[in-house]
């Protein structure tokens, strides 16, 4: 089944909802990167939940960055969508091992760890994009999505997302982002809060077999949800060797001069993608000439 996002209405208009089966994606991640199970577990949420901000932005050209930096030993995480909710994404450290929690789940809070920030740039086209930094609270993710939300964009939202993994491989990933609009009633509030207090895990629920239309009826059972789009999502990296030469450019006519004289040739990988592109010597001082 190809990944997709639903987003949806509910309580006329007092809801926005976002529901993501986000498999495929998370596993091409996994396989690029070659994470370890607590790794895919952290990229997984930090990319399917950029996807559905993503969709959030308004115009065709609109991007969105996410970065988490909790000064765990993953590292950083960064996830970039546009507004088509197309993802890409990287771990600092794939590596990472951390102990389970003694339940059995992965602890993605002490490989993410929990001392650093949440960090959101948002490229609307302007002169300067928006950036914005807000405390880790819980190096989960979701929660900290959902502390995000409240203090940026005053936005009460529920975050959930999930990774499930079967030896290595994804076996299920998705997430939902649920948001209160400024006039949502007491009587609107306490239905969406009942719904969540006895909603299963996202992974539960997509073990079980359940779409995200039927998530989302799950969700906003009672404030009669209406689906207004369904999008196609996934992992995607533009990178080029057109678009990498630019990097070559940027570091300078002494810098790569000295390139040519000591190493005759290059190499540069994406971080996204783990793609390499190589430059002969030929290339690098034709590169040259045109600088």
């Amino acid at each position: 089944m190809k990944d997709y996002v639903i987003r949806a209405t509910a309580g006329d208009g007092q809801v926005r909802a976002f529901v993501a089966t986000t498999t495929n994606m998370v596993e091409e991640a996994r396989r690029l990167h070659d994470t370890t199970k607590v790794a895919t577990a952290a990229l997984g949420r930090t990319i399917t939940a950029t996807s559905m901000m993503g969709l959030m932005m308004k115009n065709e050209g609109d991007k969105i960055t996410v970065i988490i930096k909790g000064g765990g030993p993953i590292g950083s995480i960064l996830a970039t969508s546009n507004s088509k909710g197309i993802v890409k994404g990287y771990v600092e450290n794939p590596y990472v091992e951390v102990p389970d929690y003694e339940n059995g789940k992965l602890n993605v809070a002490a490989a993410v760890g929990t001392n650093g920030v949440v960090k959101v740039t948002k490229d609307l086209g302007l002169r300067e994009p928006y950036n914005g930094a807000y405390p880790i609270v819980s190096g989960e993710i979701a929660e900290d999505l959902t502390h995000y939300f409240a203090l940026s964009e005053q936005t009460p939202s529920i975050v959930a997302l999930g990774v499930l993994t079967t030896g290595l491989h994804v076996e299920h990933a998705g997430g939902l982002i649920v948001q209160l609009m400024p006039d949502a009633t007491e009587e609107t509030i306490s239905q969406l809060e009942q719904n969540i207090s006895k909603l299963p895990s996202i992974t539960t629920m997509m073990s079980e077999g359940k779409t995200p239309e039927e998530i989302l009826s799950i969700v906003l059972d009672g404030l009669n949800p209406r689906i207004l789009d369904k999008i196609e999502v996934g992992f995607e990296c533009e990178c080029s060797k057109e678009r990498v030469k630019k990097v070559l450019i940027a570091i300078g006519k002494y810098e790569l001069q000295a390139i040519i004289d000591e190493q005759q040739e290059a190499e540069i990988g994406c971080q996204f993608c783990s793609s390499k592109y190589k430059y002969t010597e030929e290339e690098l001082r034709e590169i040259l000439n045109e600088m």
